[in-house]
């Protein structure tokens, strides 16, 4: 489910049975939870699985009337009631995770219940996701209501509008709604999630819009992906100076051939690769007078963005992931018959 769908659904199951919600990192899980427990006029008490022992949730024994028993400890042992956030739950060690079993199960620890009214929501990433996991004991999975929350541009560019987001990263991403998010890479290397696009905006606002360029570009690849780092760069570039795509597609300007310039081509090759996707039809015949002429001018385009840049322009023709043809197959096989050099480069 998306973020905005997520607080309907803690608020009619959180409040009879424990949630976990799974996700990858970044996407905000940990603040959803923490803003829902606020609309519900609740304090939100988190503790973080990867920092906890087993004794951190049993208590120590104490002495009383003769008798030793557990004292939770008092971030737990509250009169009113909370909303218990259970952060990293499934990347906790495997004794940790079985002292919250009565906790999420039975509300009890030792002979301390929790308040009529708190809930109890757990959160972790996913193994998938390259993050620090562990598998969940079953007997702790069968204790919660499982949800997987998925990043949503819409919700996110709806909540940065009234969050303070610096407007740069609002209308790039408005423009490049793919770039929110993507998969951690499989290596140490920085990557985009609604997480690190708040980061950069704080950053941004930080310096102010006269920050130079160096440094937004150090920003930029300290907090997303290599290659949307490069892209923001080139639109931040054309902000700035105003070569936007639609400049070079009506002939009033060429595409950027300086060498100081390679983030803003990159970007307006990505652009025009969007634009081609979202405009060319898939059939030919479908295609009005209009459009066969911006095809034509599209393939004039390639042929000069190639003399500036071959790999851009390999770029802009190039498949998705799964060696699918992006652009319509009409008109690649006609970028084939006039570009062959394009075509043969990128075999």
């Amino acid at each position: 489910m998306t973020p905005a769908q997520l607080p309907d659904l803690l608020l009619h199951v959180a409040v009879v049975r424990p949630v976990f919600v799974w996700g990858a990192p970044g996407i905000g899980k940990s603040s959803l939870v923490r803003q829902f427990a606020v609309s519900l006029g609740l304090d939100c008490v988190t503790l973080v699985g990867t920092q906890l022992a087993a004794e951190d949730l049993i208590g120590v024994p104490e002495l009383r009337d003769g008798r030793s028993r557990f004292a939770p400890p008092e971030s737990i042992a509250r009169d009113e009631p909370y909303c218990l956030f259970l952060d990293e739950l499934n990347a906790s060690a495997p004794e940790v995770q079985k002292a919250f079993y009565s906790l999420i199960l039975d509300r009890r620890i030792g002979a301390y219940e929790l308040p009529a009214g708190s809930i109890v929501i757990g959160a972790g990433n996913r193994a998938t996701d390259n993050a620090l996991a562990r598998p969940m004991a079953s007997a702790l999975v069968n204790r919660m209501v499982h949800t997987h929350l998925r990043a949503s541009v819409d919700d996110w560019l709806a909540w940065a509008q009234g969050a303070g987001i610096h407007h740069w990263v609002v209308d790039y991403l408005s423009e490049r709604p793919d770039q929110l998010w993507v998969s951690p890479p499989k290596v140490e290397e920085v990557f985009s999630t609604p997480r690190s696009w708040h980061m950069l905006s704080d950053a941004l606002r930080s310096y102010g819009d006269d920050i130079d360029e160096h440094t937004l570009r150090l920003l930029a690849a300290g907090t997303l992906s290599p290659s949307h780092a490069s892209g923001f760069c080139g639109y931040v570039k054309i902000v700035r100076h105003r070569h936007g795509l639609e400049v070079v597609v009506r002939g009033d300007a060429g595409w950027p051939t300086a060498a100081a310039d390679r983030d803003l081509l990159y970007f307006l090759a990505e652009a025009f690769r969007a634009r081609l996707v979202k405009e060319l039809p898939a059939s030919k015949e479908h295609a009005s007078p209009t459009m066969r002429q911006f095809a034509h001018r599209a393939k004039a385009l390639l042929v000069e963005l190639a003399e500036t840049s071959l790999e851009c322009a390999q770029m802009v023709i190039s498949t998705d992931e799964d060696g699918a043809p992006v652009l319509p197959t009409w008109f690649l096989v006609e970028v084939s018959r006039d570009l062959p050099r394009l075509v043969a480069a990128r075999a």
